[in-house]
């Protein structure tokens, strides 16, 4: 039978069908899934002591000869297992308890490997040199050691599967399959970057004869997995900016018109980014770009300036937001802020009614709309554009790259604005928005004070609610978000919503005027819960993360977020971000009693920080980029090898490299493997 990286699992010498089901707990299937699961870390066990001269309580390496065997029973249920084994310099004894079976492995004059510490406890008992539980490998030949004498890799694994069964199992595999192994990598760039070949790199990935080759088939592995997603980004790119758009005519007097209305200058960073946008939309491509900027460093008003440009040039601007509350307030805004121009801007969500949906439909298709504001609903079949000019979509991680491809093609190549307040590290932007040009806003408004954050324990209780209270008499507003809906008897030491909201309604706050919004309330309640919170009829609003993304209430300025140990950084900033939006001082207090180290420095940077940059840095080097949204990623997750903290320079080299062959028109007939593979990557987004 012809041996194929696709086989199944189960073939390869020392599996069979119980073991290929536990390997399926690990997502290993085939020969390929095996090959391409790799160590979580590594043991050096390659250095060889002598006995003689190693200290008590030192680990260790010894290659050995059995001298004797020793077994006895010391009673009911225990029984132990004594081999002594010399190197020649000196003896040291293997010691086993409750393991009986062992005494087969063991002949007189056998060779073996072994690696432990010696335990300080016996020799202080004894004053013999003993290892309790040593590794150990029988040595028929140097080249069949895996277990110890060498580096040795450690892999996690799932009830049933040991590290010495695993090792074995992949060795076998490597032995039967690593011919098949084959290059796609263009042979140019391995010259370049020095890059052993693939069979050598995964054997280095698994056995390395040394640290050197590790560190080199690690790099060239991780090196390939961002080359082929850069290769996969920049052709989506192509394909969208090979589109002839729309070329914008700048319109100089609405331009100067919108800035004189706004009653403040543009930031440095706001200037900027609209000069990037509006190059792109001035050029015959079609603009793909995302617009990252903090919560309230101004990406609203450097997105009406790009509809206003599109909308003056007599094509239809479409703005898209991720929730009902949050495109009513869009739209809210887009009126004041485009008050002094006569357009006509609707507002299409779910909840319009079909009458009234019907009229905005037929007005959209016969082109008397200009700015068309809404959710989802913007994507219905039955919505046909009147020549649209530029497409925002806000908060984009909450829609997809279908959803947002499918809106494109609405019309006739329109210009693309993505905008998210999620500040996410570069590294990670360029890997998972890779077929998107990048803008920054950097920069907070003049004036914007700082959000004044604590941490504080459980037993401060009382104190933050003689805060509330004062903040609360003083005329302000105050959210307090709660990890969950409703009690759990799974996590009891969680406080959930309800359970709070009903306690501070009879207890500490009965005397102000409370409200609880969370996902399972209806669409219609929670709009109506926001907007008496807006207008000032609510005090406190007792929420989950449902507010994450929700209204600008200027008038909220106190965040108390419970058991804040169980958000991760970005979400806590983003959370802390729904105050700080008026002229009053602004709060954010994190109860929390951390159950450990990582969860008590998280706390700690969100106190000292409040750059949302830099907070998602070291969100990402705590959560990892799988978790960094909260939901695991297609692309991000496929990284086997690469580290998007550590490996930033090698993504930046592997784009670069990227670029340069998709700069080809034939690149696909040229490489016609790379094509086959990047076909086969979904990104989702």
């Amino acid at each position: 039978m012809k041996l194929k990286l696709s086989d199944e699992v189960q073939f390869v010498k020392g599996v069979g069908p119980k073991w290929a089901e536990r390997l399926s707990k690990l997502e290993i299937k085939t020969v390929r899934d095996l090959l391409y699961y790799f160590p979580r870390e590594y043991e050096d066990r390659s250095q060889i002591s002598q006995i003689k001269y190693t200290a008590v309580g030192e680990q260790a390496n010894f290659k050995v000869e059995v001298l004797k065997i020793d077994y006895q029973k010391i009673r009911y249920n225990l029984d132990l297992l004594r081999v002594t084994f010399s190197d020649g310099s000196d003896v040291v004894n293997g010691i086993w308890y409750n393991q009986s079976y062992l005494r087969d492995q063991f002949n007189v004059g056998d060779k073996y490997l072994i690696s432990g510490k010696i335990s300080e406890k016996n020799w202080r008992k004894y004053k013999r040199k003993e290892i309790n539980n040593p590794v150990y490998e029988k040595l028929e030949s140097e080249a069949s050691v895996l277990n110890t004498g060498r580096i040795v890799p450690v892999y996690s694994l799932t009830e049933g599967i040991t590290q010495r069964r695993l090792r074995r199992v992949i060795a076998n595999a490597l032995k039967s399959y690593a011919s098949l192994l084959k290059d796609q990598l263009p042979d140019s760039i391995r010259k370049k970057e020095d890059f052993p070949d693939l069979k050598t790199s995964i054997l280095g990935m698994h056995f390395p004869k040394n640290e050197k080759h590790q560190k080199i088939s690690r790099r060239r592995l991780a090196f390939e997995e961002f080359f082929y997603l850069q290769l996969y980004a920049l052709e989506e790119k192509k394909k969208y900016n090979d589109l002839v758009g729309i070329q914008h005519q700048f319109k100089e007097k609405e331009s100067q018109d919108f800035l004189a209305g706004l009653g403040f200058e543009l930031t440095d960073a706001q200037k900027q980014v609209y000069s990037e946008i509006r190059k792109d939309m001035e050029s015959k491509k079609t603009m793909s770009r995302l617009l990252q900027g903090d919560v309230g460093s101004g990406k609203t008003v450097v997105a009406a300036l790009a509809l206003l440009q599109t909308v003056a040039n007599g094509f239809q601007g479409i703005f898209m937001a991720p929730t009902e509350i949050l495109a009513e307030q869009h739209f809210l805004n887009f009126k004041e802020l485009l008050n002094d121009f006569d357009y006509d801007i609707h507002l299409l969500t779910g909840s319009v009614k079909a009458s009234e949906r019907r009229q905005i439909e037929t007005e959209i298709e016969a082109g008397k709309t200009d700015l068309i504001i809404g959710t989802h609903a913007l994507f219905q079949e039955s919505l046909n554009y009147n020549n649209p000019g530029l497409i925002v979509i806000d908060e984009q991680h909450r829609f997809g790259v279908e959803q947002r491809h499918s809106l494109k093609e609405k019309g006739d190549s329109p210009d693309l604005l993505i905008m998210t307040a999620t500040p996410i590290p570069r590294s990670m932007a360029m890997l998972i928005y890779g077929d998107l040009d990048l803008s920054v806003i950097d920069e907070m408004p003049p004036g914007r004070k700082k959000i004044a954050t604590f941490w504080r324990r459980e037993n401060r209780r009382k104190q933050i609610y003689a805060f509330l209270k004062e903040k609360i008499e003083a005329g302000r507003q105050a959210y307090i978000v709660c990890p969950l809906i409703e009690k759990s008897e799974e996590m009891p030491e969680l406080i959930s919503a309800e359970e709070l909201y009903n306690d501070l309604q009879s207890g500490i706050l009965k005397d102000y005027k409370l409200a609880l919004i969370h996902s399972s309330i209806p669409a219609d309640e929670k709009k109506e819960i926001m907007e008496k919170f807006r207008d000032g009829e609510i005090d406190v609003l007792v929420a989950t993360t449902v507010i994450e993304v929700g209204v600008d209430v200027s008038n909220a300025s106190i965040m108390v977020i419970e058991n804040a140990e169980r958000f991760g950084l970005a979400q806590l900033h983003q959370l802390r971000g729904r105050v700080g939006r008026g002229r009053h001082q602004s709060y954010c207090i994190l109860i929390s009693n951390p159950p450990g180290e990582d969860a008590s420095h998280r706390l700690e940077i969100m106190c000292k920080s409040n750059n949302g940059f830099l907070i998602a840095e070291e969100d990402l080097k705590m959560r990892g980029p799988g978790e960094f949204f909260g939901t695991k990623q297609h692309g991000i997750d496929d990284l086997k090898v690469a580290s998007l903290i550590d490996d930033q320079k090698l993504l930046v080299d592997a784009r670069d490299e990227a670029q340069k062959i998709v700069k080809d028109e034939n690149w696909q007939q040229k490489y016609n493997n790379l094509a086959k593979i990047i076909s086969k990557i979904e990104l989702k987004i």
